[in-house]
């Protein structure tokens, strides 16, 4: 074999390579290409919210509705309030000592998250399309009904809609609530005070008949004094979806209030016991007729959790 055709099989052996390697090289790129885009982490979600950096995280809570948030010997207890810390502790802020509780009323929780008051409120806030205007939600973490609680002397006397509309009796709510809507709904004139327990407390007085609101708050009240009153199911025909209230300028926070919902849901549906059936078991659990589950939470990303899932400072 002469040089030249020698030569002439080697370019060739040559060319053949590295054409076949140009189009490995185009066929790997173009696998990359479609690999899905690379999910945001808890870390990166954290830092883009106001709470980054923060020493302490403010949470807006009731004080005054048994089982759900109130504060005997000094100490915040109910469902809520340990929904409330399991949120917390995945945002990184761990134990009582880097969470503030901050009282907020029915009517307050809108102006505490627009006046940057609180940074989360976890207090019976129904999800509302009016509301979801104002501050954003994540969840819903619980689902619930209105209902109508009566003291003992009216149990036979208060069954009905119907009986709710008698001018004889006073019925009392708690302003800025879901519930004033819908009784105003069924041309039932309620007296509105700043809390339920401004209710229960005036029906013990004397001044009101009845009260109506959720049913997880009136089932407090109703395992605070359980000889004085009874819960009379109305057909309302409305289920009040309960979120975490968030501000409606931090998407941020909202979704990783939400991935970490979600993340207690998930622990449920595979039959670990969940962060939130341990707070339903101490609290609501043993009061409520119908046993709950956690329902599923709404518009949950994906993001990617690590084990340091906040700025330690």
């Amino acid at each position: 074999m002469n040089e030249h055709i020698a030569g002439s099989r080697v370019r060739s052996v040559a060319t053949t390579l590295a054409v076949a390697l140009t189009l490995t090289l185009a066929a790997a790129a173009g696998c990359d290409s479609r690999k899905e885009p690379q999910l945001p982490s808890v870390q990166e979600k954290l830092r883009e919210s106001h709470i980054y950096g923060q020493p302490t995280l403010r949470i807006g809570v009731a004080t005054n509705e048994p089982l759900m948030g109130e504060v005997p010997n000094g100490v915040h207890v109910g469902f809520d309030v340990e929904i409330a810390r399991y949120i917390a502790a995945s945002l990184g802020y761990e134990g009582d000592q880097r969470v503030e509780f901050v009282s907020v009323s029915t009517e307050d929780r809108i102006p505490a998250l627009q006046g940057g008051v609180v940074d989360l409120v976890v207090s019976s806030f129904s999800i509302t399309e009016e509301r979801k205007k104002l501050v954003s939600f994540a969840g819903p973490y619980f689902v619930t009904t209105q209902e109508v609680m009566v003291p003992t002397r009216h149990k036979d006397d208060i069954r009905t809609i119907e009986d709710l509309r008698d001018p004889t009796y006073k019925i009392c709510t708690s302003g800025g609530s879901t519930t004033e809507a819908e009784l105003e709904k069924h041309q039932i004139k309620a007296l509105v005070v700043k809390n339920v327990g401004d209710c229960v407390e005036g029906i013990r007085q004397g001044r009101y008949d009845a009260v109506s609101s959720d049913e997880t708050i009136l089932a407090g009240f109703l395992a605070r004094f359980p000889t004085e009153f009874e819960i009379v199911d109305m057909p309302f025909g409305t289920s009040e979806l309960l979120g975490v209230g968030v501000p409606i300028g931090d998407p941020a926070l909202r979704d990783l209030v939400a991935y970490f919902l979600d993340k207690s849901y998930q622990q449920g549906r595979s039959g670990e016991t969940s962060p939130w059936q341990t707070a339903y078991n101490r609290t609501l659990g043993p009061w409520l007729r119908a046993e709950k589950r956690q329902p599923q939470p709404l518009d949950v990303p994906k993001l990617v959790d690590f084990d340091d899932k906040a700025p330690r400072r």
